[in-house]
């Protein structure tokens, strides 16, 4: 009981800082796009990655990027990588790989998220709203998806050389 304590209590994890890393805005098709009636059709990309900074401290990047087309013409382009510094201590290895693969990415969402319908609107198109997300359903799939790969990866017991 006292090892559990002890371990809990030296458990933290802390936002250091939030920034975006990059941003960008395309479109292509302006001003044209805005004297046409078009219904478009956006897909959304997330992905996410961290990197160590230091011991304990870890960058994790938020990447979204959206693209609008009608039919085959993209009307617009817009990409936000959100970045965040997080410490975290005290924790196993398979707990931080969750912290980094879900937790993270979560806090860094909203901001993402806030930029994205920012840098939508000023490209001179409606308020784009970005639906929520569940990282911890997202990560779960990445997780399995890896492990059927590795499974179905050949052994290489007879390469050459």
């Amino acid at each position: 009981m006292a090892d559990e304590q002890t371990s809990t209590a030296t458990q933290q994890l802390m936002l250091q800082k939030i920034y975006v890393k990059d941003l960008s805005f395309e479109s292509p098709k302006a001003p044209m796009v805005f004297t046409t009636n078009v219904q478009p059709q956006t897909q959304v990309n997330i992905r996410s990655g961290s990197i160590d900074v230091a011991p304990d401290t870890h960058e994790v990047t938020l990447t979204l990027t959206i693209e609008a087309k009608d039919k085959d013409a993209t009307l617009f382009l817009a990409e936000v990588a959100q970045s965040g510094i997080f410490l975290i201590q005290g924790y196993s290895q398979d707990e931080r790989s969750v912290l980094l693969g879900s937790f993270c990415p979560a806090t860094l969402y909203p901001f993402a998220r806030e930029a994205i319908a920012d840098l939508v609107q000023r490209g001179g198109f409606p308020q784009l709203l970005l639906q929520p997300i569940n990282f911890d359903a997202l990560y779960s799939q990445a997780v399995q998806e890896r492990q059927a790969r590795e499974a179905s990866a050949p052994t290489g017991s007879g390469g050459t050389q």
